[in-house]
C-alpha cells in the first residue's frame, strides 16, 4: 500500500528499542500487530493538495502513536490519477493482502490464510454527516467484506480541546481560563457551526456542552448547509446577554464547502476561528477508532511504569 512517506512494498519493519532500566522506566509502546489490516482514511469534499497535506498530516500522528501501522487515504470524490478514489484503495489493500500471503507460501513460510477486513475505514468527519457517510458505507459495501467502517470521530472531549485551542488561535477565546488575564477581543458566546443537519448539530451539542464547560460561555450548536440556522442561533444568544460571539467550525476541514464559513460569519455578524485540520486529537481519534475495532489496547498518554 502506497503512503505519504515511504514505499509500499513489503511488511512494516519494526527495530526493538533498548529497555530503559530502573523503577521508572517507560512502557514499551503498543504495535501494531504483524498483518493488522491497513488504516484507511476516508476524506470528503473536493481533493486539494492542502486537502492532502492535511489527510497526510492526520496519517503522520497516527502512525507516531502506533509504531508499524500501515495507513493509507482514499478521497471520495478522487479521480484514481492523482488522488485516489476510497474504492481503488480498498481494492488495493485487499489485494496486497494476497499477495503478501502467495508470496510468504511461496517462501516455504507456514502462514495463516488472509481472514477478516483487510482495511480499518475511519472516515475525517468530527460529526455524523448522513449524506457524505452512506457514499463511505457503499464503498465499503463494495468492497466485498474486506473493509470495515468505523464511526465519526466525535463528540469527544479531545475535540472540545480542540476547539478551544482554535479558538484562542484566533484571539476570540482565553488558552486557559485559570490564568488571570483577558483577552479584549475574546467571546462570551459561541457558535459552533456544523455541517450535516439536524443529527449533526444534535451531536456537535455534546461536545459543545464540553467547550462551554472550559470556556464559561454559552455555546450553541447549528448547522451551516440550513439557510439562515447561523444567524438564527447568533440572535438567539444575543437575546440571551452574549454581546460579543464567535463561530466555532466543528469541522475537520475537508467537508466544508469552499466560502459557506465566511458567508455564515458575515451574515451572523461575528468573527470565526479555523476549522480543527490536523490539531494532534485528530490523528489520536483517528487511531483510537482504529484500534477500538481491532481490539488494540491504547497507549496512555504520558504513562509510566512503576
Amino acid at each position: 500500500m502506497s503512503s505519504p512517506t515511504g514505499p509500499a512494498s513489503g511488511l512494516p519493519v519494526r527495530m526493538p528499542r533498548p529497555r530503559q532500566s530502573g523503577r521508572h522506566r517507560r512502557p514499551e509502546p503498543v504495535a501494531a500487530p504483524e498483518g493488522a489490516p491497513v488504516l484507511v482514511l476516508a476524506v470528503p469534499g473536493t481533493p486539494t493538495s492542502a486537502t492532502r497535506g492535511l489527510a497526510e498530516e492526520v496519517v503522520s500522528i497516527a502512525r507516531s502513536e502506533l509504531p508499524g501501522l500501515e495507513a493509507a487515504i482514499g478521497f471520495l470524490d478522487g479521480d484514481d490519477a492523482e488522488y485516489p478514489t476510497l474504492g481503488s484503495v480498498l481494492a488495493q489493500a485487499a489485494a496486497l493482502r494476497v499477495e503478501r500471503y502467495e508470496l510468504a507460501r511461496a517462501a516455504g513460510r507456514e502462514v495463516a490464510e488472509p481472514e477478516g477486513p483487510a482495511s480499518v475505514v475511519v472516515p475525517l468527519l468530527a460529526g455524523p454527516d448522513s449524506a457524505l457517510t452512506r457514499r463511505i458505507r457503499q464503498a465499503v459495501m463494495e468492497s466485498q467484506g474486506t473493509a470495515e467502517l468505523t464511526d465519526v470521530l466525535g463528540p469527544h472531549p479531545l475535540l472540545a480541546e480542540a476547539l478551544h485551542v482554535r479558538l484562542s488561535e484566533a484571539g476570540l477565546a482565553r488558552a486557559d481560563r485559570a490564568r488571570l488575564f483577558t483577552v479584549a477581543t475574546a467571546a462570551d458566546g459561541i457558535v459552533l457551526a456544523t455541517v450535516g443537519g439536524d443529527e449533526a448539530v444534535q451531536a456537535a451539542g455534546i461536545t459543545g456542552m464540553l467547550l462551554a464547560a472550559r470556556l464559561a460561555v454559552p455555546v450553541m450548536a447549528a448547522a451551516l448547509d440550513q439557510e439562515g440556522a447561523i444567524a438564527a442561533t447568533a440572535d438567539e444568544l444575543r437575546a440571551a446577554g452574549s454581546g460579543q460571539l464567535a463561530l466555532a467550525p466543528y469541522l475537520v476541514g475537508p467537508e466544508l464547502p469552499e466560502g459557506l464559513l465566511a458567508a455564515a460569519a458575515a451574515e451572523a455578524g461575528c468573527a470565526a476561528a479555523e476549522p480543527l485540520g490536523a490539531y494532534p486529537a485528530i490523528g489520536k481519534l483517528v487511531l483510537s477508532k482504529y484500534t477500538t475495532a481491532l481490539g488494540i489496547p491504547a497507549q496512555p498518554q504520558g504513562a509510566q511504569a512503576h
